[in-house]
């Protein structure tokens, strides 16, 4: 199985499922419902000359609403963004 390393600055995150809201009974469908803005850390790049990792795998963060390129790999949705583009570390 391949794996995926991010190079320099990045990072792929695993994003936390969607919640699921029902209204008066009615299921609202993929489309409407509202990207996670959480997720866990998959993997870390080595950082730049100018910018160390301080994420490391296995940390749960936050980021921007439109953060990151989203990709699937392996059946499985996930995100590649820059560390500058996560917001917090939770915990």
């Amino acid at each position: 199985m391949a794996k995926i390393q991010p190079l320099a600055d990045r990072v792929l995150v695993q994003p936390a499922a969607a919640e699921e809201k029902t209204v008066g009974g009615i299921i609202i469908p993929d489309s409407a419902k509202e990207k996670p803005l959480r997720g866990t850390v998959l993997a870390v790049g080595n950082g730049t000359k100018d910018e160390a990792m301080v994420l490391k795998e296995g940390d749960t963060i936050l980021y921007g609403k439109y953060a990151g390129t989203e990709l699937e790999f392996d059946g499985e949705k996930l995100l590649i963004m820059r560390q500058s583009d996560v917001l917090a570390k939770i915990g």
